[in-house]
C-alpha cells in the first residue's frame, strides 16, 4: 500500500477484538478538516478484501498511542455490518462475515454507502425522519419487523415522545390500513391526531359491562383499589357463578321443552365472560343473609351488599353498571366496538382514560388488554391488533407491590405470546426503570430519547442486545425529536430526528392550561360557572350532558325487584336493607 493511499485515508486498522476494533487516526490527511472529523457516534467503512465493513466510532482518545508519527489519536470502533455484492448491485446485511486486518485502510462512510445501509427493502418501510449524520439520508423503519416482535417509544416530558408515537401511529395507518390499533390514550391527548381514522372512546360513550370484568378486577372495583375483606371475597366468589347460571336459566326458560337446570350445576366459574344481572347477585346475597340467625354474620352480607349498590349508583361506574338488571349478552356487540371489527373506516381506537375515576383505570385497562389477548386467541389471530399502551410503567410496574397485579399480568402476557396471536404490543413511557424489565425485554425495537435519569438509562443498557449499546451514551444530550433506534425495525442502532408532524397530528391536551391571563376578564364568572357545571355533571345522573333543560336522576334509586323472585323463594321485605349507608 503506498503512501499516497495511506495519505488519502482516514484511518488504520490497530488491533481487533470480537466486534470491536482500534483505529489509528492518520496526522496525515487529504480530507477538509470538517470532513475529517472523526467523532463519536459517525459511522466508518473499513475496506476488506471481499466487503466494507460499516462500523461506529465509541470512543476517540490520544493516550496510549503507537509508536509511530502516523498516527494523532486512537478511535474504538464497533463492527456492525457489512457491504456485500458487485458495486452496481450492493447490499448491506447485520452482522460481520469477513473481519478486518491489522493495516486495512479506515474511512469516513460516504453519502451513497449510507444510502445502501438504509434502503427500503421493501413497501413495507415507513419514513420516521433523517439520520442525524446526514440530513440528506431517509431513516425507513421496517414495519413487520417492529410490529410483530413489539416495539417501546422511552423518553422524558418534553422531549416530542407523544408527537413521536403520532408519527409512527399514522406512519403505519398510511402503510398498513387494514391494521387494527387500541391506543391507552392517558392523558387525553392523541383524540385529533388520526382524523376520521379513529374511534374515540371515554366514560360518556363507553359501555363496559360490568359482568365483562372477572373476579379480581370486580374485585378491584368494589373496593376502589384496596385489598377485599376475605368473608366477602368468599361470599362473592361462591354467588357470582350462580347469579350467571341463574341468568341463563331465565334466557332458556321460554324453550319449549327444556329440562329445568339446577343454576349451581350449570359449570361457570366467577371469571367466565357470561352475563349475570346485579339484581340476581344482591337477591342470592340477600337469600343467604336470611337464613342466618347470627346478628354479627349478617352484618357482613349487609355490608357487601350495600358496597354493590354504593358503585351501581355512583354516576362515574354509569359506563359499566347502565342497564345492569337489564339482560342481553352483549359481548360480541362490545368487542365488535371496541376493536373494530369492522372496522368500517375507522381502524383505530383511543381510549381515553383521564376521565375515568382513578380507582377503576387499572382494573378498565386488565379487562381490555385481557379481551384483546382473549380474542387474538381464540380467532387463531385472523385480524392483527396492535396495542399501544401510554404511560406503561402504570400498569406493568418493576415492583410487585404496585398496581394492580391482573393488568400487569394481561399486558405482560401480550408482551410474551401475543405475537403469536397477531397481538402486537407498543410501550411508551417517560420511567422505563420502573417499567417491569420481563416485559420491555420482549420489545425487539426501541426508539429511545432523551433520559437524564441514571437508572432510566441503566435499564435500557440491560435491554439492548445490539454490538453498539456504546449509541446509548449519548441518551442524556440528545435534542427535541432526537432518537435513538435500536433492535429489528431499523437496518443500524441509528442516531436519527424524528420528521416534522403536520399540525394537525400534533397530540394536545384537551385541557390545555395556558399562562396567558385571559383577556375577556369581564367574562371570568361565566367561565367558573362553565366549569363547574362540567364538574358537577361527571358526578351526577343526566341523560343528556351540559343541558340545563334535563333535571338529574336521583343518584340512590331502589333496586327493582328480581325477575326469578319467586322461583328463588326470596322476601321482597329484605330489599330494604339496600337502602341503608354502608358502614
Amino acid at each position: 500500500m503506498t503512501d499516497m493511499s495511506a495519505a488519502a485515508s482516514f484511518g488504520r486498522i490497530i488491533s481487533v477484538r470480537g466486534s470491536l476494533a482500534r483505529v489509528g487516526l492518520l496526522a496525515l490527511s487529504q480530507m477538509a478538516p470538517a470532513e475529517a472529523r472523526g467523532t463519536v457516534g459517525r459511522f466508518v467503512s473499513i475496506r476488506c478484501s471481499n466487503s466494507t465493513i460499516i462500523a461506529m466510532i465509541t470512543e476517540v482518545s490520544c493516550e496510549s498511542l503507537p509508536a509511530s508519527d502516523l498516527y494523532i489519536a486512537t478511535a474504538s470502533v464497533d463492527l456492525l455490518g457489512e457491504i456485500l455484492g458487485a458495486p452496481e448491485r450492493p447490499k448491506f446485511q447485520r452482522g460481520v462475515t469477513n473481519y478486518p486486518t491489522i493495516g486495512d485502510i479506515v474511512e469516513l462512510i460516504s453519502n451513497q454507502e449510507l444510502r445502501t445501509v438504509y434502503a427500503p427493502t421493501g413497501s413495507d418501510q415507513i419514513n420516521v425522519g433523517t439520520l442525524q449524520q446526514d440530513k440528506s439520508v431517509i431513516a425507513y423503519v421496517d414495519v413487520e419487523e417492529m410490529l410483530s416482535k413489539h416495539f417501546a417509544v422511552l423518553g422524558s416530558t418534553g422531549v416530542g415522545k407523544s408527537s413521536g408515537v403520532s408519527l409512527l401511529l399514522n406512519e403505519i395507518l398510511r402503510v398498513r390500513p387494514n391494521l387494527r390499533i387500541f391506543l391507552l390514550d392517558v392523558h387525553n391527548e392523541y383524540g385529533r391526531c388520526f382524523g376520521d381514522r379513529a374511534l374515540v372512546l371515554n366514560p360518556r360513550n363507553l359501555k363496559l359491562p360490568f359482568w365483562l370484568f372477572n373476579f379480581e378486577e370486580i374485585v378491584d372495583v368494589l373496593f376502589a383499589g384496596r385489598p377485599g375483606v376475605p368473608e366477602e371475597l368468599e361470599i362473592l366468589g361462591e354467588v357470582i357463578p350462580i347469579a350467571k347460571g341463574v341468568y341463563t336459566q331465565y334466557q332458556n326458560s321460554d324453550r319449549i321443552g327444556l329440562k329445568r337446570v339446577d343454576p349451581k350445576t350449570i359449570g361457570y366459574t366467577a371469571d367466565t365472560p357470561v352475563p349475570y344481572r346485579l339484581v340476581d347477585l344482591i337477591s342470592l346475597i340477600d337469600e343467604r343473609m336470611g337464613k342466618l340467625e347470627n346478628r354479627s354474620s349478617r352484618i357482613i352480607y349487609h355490608k357487601l351488599i350495600s358496597r354493590i349498590e354504593t358503585v351501581r349508583n355512583d354516576p362515574r361506574y354509569a359506563f359499566m353498571f347502565d342497564n345492569a338488571n337489564v339482560g342481553g349478552d352483549t359481548m360480541a356487540e362490545v368487542i365488535s366496538y371496541l376493536f373494530r371489527l369492522p372496522a368500517n373506516g375507522k381502524p383505530m381506537t383511543i381510549m381515553q382514560l383521564a376521565g375515568f375515576p382513578a380507582e377503576v383505570v387499572d382494573s378498565v385497562v386488565s379487562v381490555l388488554c385481557r379481551m384483546a389477548f382473549d380474542f387474538g386467541l381464540w380467532s387463531d389471530g385472523v385480524s392483527p391488533l396492535l396495542f399501544v399502551c401510554e404511560e406503561a410503567h402504570r400498569y406493568a410496574a418493576a415492583d410487585r407491590n404496585i398496581g394492580f397485579g391482573p393488568t400487569r399480568k394481561a399486558v405482560s402476557r401480550i408482551a410474551k405470546e401475543g405475537r403469536k396471536y397477531g397481538v402486537y404490543l407498543g410501550l411508551v413511557t417517560q420511567r422505563p426503570a420502573e417499567l417491569d424489565a420481563t416485559i420491555i425485554s420482549q420489545c425487539n425495537t426501541l426508539f429511545a430519547m432523551r433520559l437524564a435519569n441514571d437508572r432510566d438509562q441503566a435499564l435500557l443498557r440491560s435491554a439492548v442486545s445490539d454490538a453498539a449499546a456504546n449509541l446509548l451514551s449519548f441518551v442524556p444530550s440528545l435534542g427535541t425529536r432526537e432518537v435513538l433506534a435500536f433492535g429489528e425495525g431499523v437496518a443500524l442502532p441509528t442516531r436519527l430526528r424524528f420528521k416534522e408532524v403536520p399540525a394537525h397530528q400534533l397530540p394536545r391536551s384537551e385541557a390545555t392550561i395556558s399562562t396567558v391571563p385571559s383577556v375577556a376578564a369581564g367574562h371570568d364568572m361565566h367561565f367558573v360557572s362553565a366549569v363547574l357545571e362540567r364538574w358537577r355533571g361527571a358526578t351526577s345522573h343526566r341523560d343528556v350532558p351540559n343541558d340545563p333543560g334535563f333535571t338529574e336522576r336521583p343518584i340512590a334509586r331502589t333496586l327493582e325487584a328480581p325477575m326469578l323472585q319467586p322461583s328463588l323463594g326470596l322476601d321482597p321485605d329484605r330489599f330494604s336493607l339496600l337502602k341503608k349507608p354502608l358502614r
